[in-house]
């Protein structure tokens, strides 16, 4: 059997075991959440909120959502339709409350009648645990489940229903189910042996998994291409890690962003340490161009060094559109609340550690001797070995084999329901600083 009709197979058979899964679970719809809903309203009444107190609530629930499993993993296609017959008894039974605060800010400490559909809430997706009841205080036992529910969603688990916690929370459940059955046939597509060693950059959680033998072995945030210029779906293999990288401006910059800033700062090249280079290799200088006509047929290449776009490390996989993985200069970038902002290629935070993981089997590379170089400014290629294969998905749904389902912001617009795309996208790319 081929490779192609191999993972074809493996499709319809997990496509047809879903739809088994998803029809057992609306036989037994209502159960579910209704269960949920007992329990909480069987629970003991809760009063004041300093009553209820539990400093280790917020931290337990929101760390519970990290595992070591990938997101592709041979567990993600039962996993996913766990969570589809979870969502789809949900649903079924008439989802949940919708959660509107008005202009009262919901957080740790305040009391209000609010609070009580928060606690229905996120008791009806697991997020808040019966015994909390249903009262209007909102508590330790809230502040966690808040946070849970926002690690669950990519977003800060800071406890405070903010713009974009309340959106994904008012998200109805037959959307929210849509979407996992969306992003099941997406998964469907992988095969389980994706590679002893591999990397998946995940684009719409803006996240990268180097995994090693079915585990992760090192996560990162990441930033990657915002919806006019996007990042690009693909499966291919890492060659190269280049150290001390020169930046050679895609096309597309230089017309968008370059020519703009050149018209109003002639010395905008210069103190960017971008040079212009011509088809012979030749230097060609600024002020002999006319920069405000057409981008001129030149190379524009950036020296290596701390301004230089992409800071300390560049890594190549094989592709057509001409991106790439890279370091950064703009480390608060990482912090940002959504990070879709760059023209299509991925930044990585912590990327020298990934560099060591994609070196490690690479004779003559450890962390010592890459930091040495980095510290030299010298720029230097280096050849992995043994190429490592990469895979950038675009999953913005799935779940856990521990029970945990995982939604992120539709960021291209690619799931089918405008709901989905939470407005967190209007960033935008500030060009070479």
């Amino acid at each position: 059997m081929s490779k192609k009709n191999g993972i074809e197979a493996l499709s319809r058979r997990a496509f047809l075991a879903s739809a088994a899964t998803v029809g057992a679970g609306a036989l037994a719809a209502p159960a579910f959440a209704q269960s949920a809903l007992d329990g909480l309203l069987n629970a003991p009444r809760r009063g004041n909120w300093d009553d209820q107190f539990d400093a280790k609530a917020a931290s337990r629930t929101a760390t519970a959502v990290l595992s070591n499993t990938p997101i592709l993993s041979p567990q993600s296609v039962p996993s996913t339709q766990q969570a589809i017959m979870q969502y789809q008894q949900i649903a079924s039974a008439g989802g949940w409350p919708e959660v509107n605060p008005g202009d009262q800010r919901l957080q740790l400490g305040v009391s209000s009648p609010t609070v009580q559909a928060l606690r229905q809430r996120l008791a009806i997706t697991g997020d808040l645990p019966r015994e909390a009841g249903l009262s209007n205080a909102f508590d330790s036992y809230v502040d966690g489940a808040v946070k849970r529910f926002q690690a669950r969603h990519g977003l800060p688990a800071d406890g405070v229903l903010g713009e974009f916690t309340l959106k994904a929370m008012n998200i109805p459940a037959d959307v929210r189910l849509q979407q996992l059955n969306t992003n099941l046939i997406r998964i469907q597509t992988f095969p389980e042996d994706m590679g002893r060693r591999h990397l998946m950059v995940n684009i719409p959680a803006a996240y990268v998994e180097a995994v090693e033998d079915g585990s992760v072995a090192t996560r990162h945030t990441a930033v990657v291409g915002r919806l006019s210029r996007p990042t690009h779906i693909v499966n291919s293999k890492i060659y190269e890690v280049i150290l001390n990288p020169y930046w050679t401006a895609p096309r597309s910059i230089v017309e968008k962003d370059i020519m703009p800033l050149m018209r109003k700062d002639p010395t905008y090249l210069e103190k960017n340490a971008i040079r212009l280079i011509d088809g012979k290799g030749n230097e060609v200088a600024p002020e002999t161009v006319d920069w405000n006509g057409e981008a001129p047929n030149l190379m524009f290449r950036q020296d290596p060094g701390k301004i230089n776009a992409m800071a300390s490390t560049k890594i190549n996989f094989y592709n057509k559109n001409g991106e790439y993985m890279h370091d950064t200069p703009q480390q608060g970038l990482f912090n940002k609340l959504m990070r879709f902002e760059s023209s299509g290629c991925v930044r990585v935070q912590n990327v020298r550690d990934l560099s060591t993981w994609l070196l490690r089997e690479t004779p003559g590379w450890n962390r010592q001797q890459m930091e040495q170089v980095i510290a030299s400014g010298v720029n230097t290629p280096i050849k992995l070995a043994t190429e490592v294969p990469v895979y950038f998905v675009y999953i913005s749904a799935w779940g856990m084999p521990d029970g945990v389902v995982q939604f992120r912001d539709d960021i291209y617009q690619m799931d089918g329901n405008a709901e989905l795309a939470l407005d967190t996208t209007s960033g935008m790319e500030q060009p070479v600083q």
